[in-house]
């Protein structure tokens, strides 16, 4: 953790150019979309994305006027996400705040993410790369692709592991895969290190999702700053629970508690399920798996040049691998 607070000390400067901008974009004349949008910049979050975009320019010309137009928008990308996922999961909290949702309403949250999401590529019209603007569109495209696929998934328990990967990939490895690989291009990296950078991503942002999912299970409110087993009450079959069910002692006992949360429309105790699960070699396996993921990760920068900015990389994919929020 401390390696980790030593790369955002390094970058503090930007990060907080970062912050600066990202307030300026969203800042609207309209006074209800202001203050949905900043409760929602408000509430935080890691900004992984942006210190990714900061770090892969350091591998170029790295200039941060250059840098923001890239990291802002794809954290204003990531931020509008947020707020249509909670609306399709009834979420009231997120990182312990209320959600747009639970202090306003559906429709307003809604509003709020589309106007977001259109902050973001008026932000990144200033750079004058169509290459940069084909990636970042075809990855929305992906993730909205990935949203609709979770939720033909709700509940279906056939669903296989080829499943719940690809979905993931679509869902939340996209962004981060592109985060490094933009940051690269728009500091004009050559193309095989931002293709390394993208390969970089992609493997954290899978490890990413697989740990997050994993801590729903385990994690506690305080921790993960919403109540533990929100995926399985939505109907949201991640992989741990899908490894477990490879038991065949537990299969049946599995099927039939989530059969149980189904009919009642997740609104019940899930205590049972998040026992079973935990009891399960469904964690340590989906955890074996994520570690798998980091280090492919950190493999792909093997022939990239050994500046400061490669090392925080690898820190970063360690911490994603252990973190526990």
């Amino acid at each position: 953790m401390k390696n980790l607070m030593d790369i955002y000390t390094r970058k503090k400067k930007d990060i907080a150019a970062i912050e600066k901008e990202l307030e300026e974009s969203v800042y609207s004349d309209h006074a209800m979309l202001r203050e949905t949008s900043m409760h929602l910049l408000k509430a935080g979050g890691k900004r992984i994305r942006p210190v990714f975009v900061l770090l892969s320019g350091e591998f170029g010309e790295y200039q941060l006027q250059t840098m923001k137009r890239v990291a802002v928008p794809l954290e204003l990308i990531h931020m509008a996400s947020l707020v249509h996922d909670d609306v399709i999961d009834d979420a009231n909290t997120r990182r312990g705040q209320l959600t747009v949702r639970s202090k306003w309403d559906n429709r307003i949250a809604m509003f709020t993410g589309d106007y977001i999401f259109a902050k973001a590529l008026g932000v990144i019209t200033q750079i004058h790369k169509p290459a940069v603007h084909q990636i970042m569109s075809k990855a929305i495209v992906e993730m909205s692709i990935g949203e609709m696929e979770q939720i033909r998934f709700f509940f279906h328990s056939e669903q296989t592991i080829r499943d719940y990967l690809l979905r993931i990939r679509r869902k939340t490895a996209l962004l981060i895969a592109i985060s490094c690989q933009l940051g690269a291009m728009a500091a004009d990296a050559p193309d095989w290190i931002s293709s390394k950078l993208y390969a970089f991503g992609y493997n954290v942002g899978m490890a990413f999702q697989i740990r997050d999912d994993i801590l729903d299970l385990i994690g506690t409110e305080k921790q993960i700053g919403k109540p533990p087993g929100s995926d399985v009450k939505q109907g949201n079959i991640t992989i741990p629970v899908l490894l477990a069910m490879q038991d065949p002692s537990l299969k049946s006992l599995i099927l039939s508690e989530l059969e149980r949360i189904h009919q009642l429309d997740g609104q019940t105790d899930v205590s049972r399920f998040l026992d079973m699960i935990r009891g399960s070699e469904g964690i340590s396996r989906a955890d074996a798996l994520s570690q798998k993921y980091i280090d492919k990760a950190i493999a792909s920068l093997d022939k990239l040049p050994n500046i400061q900015a490669k090392k925080d990389l690898i820190e970063i994919a360690h911490f994603i691998g252990n973190r526990s929020y």
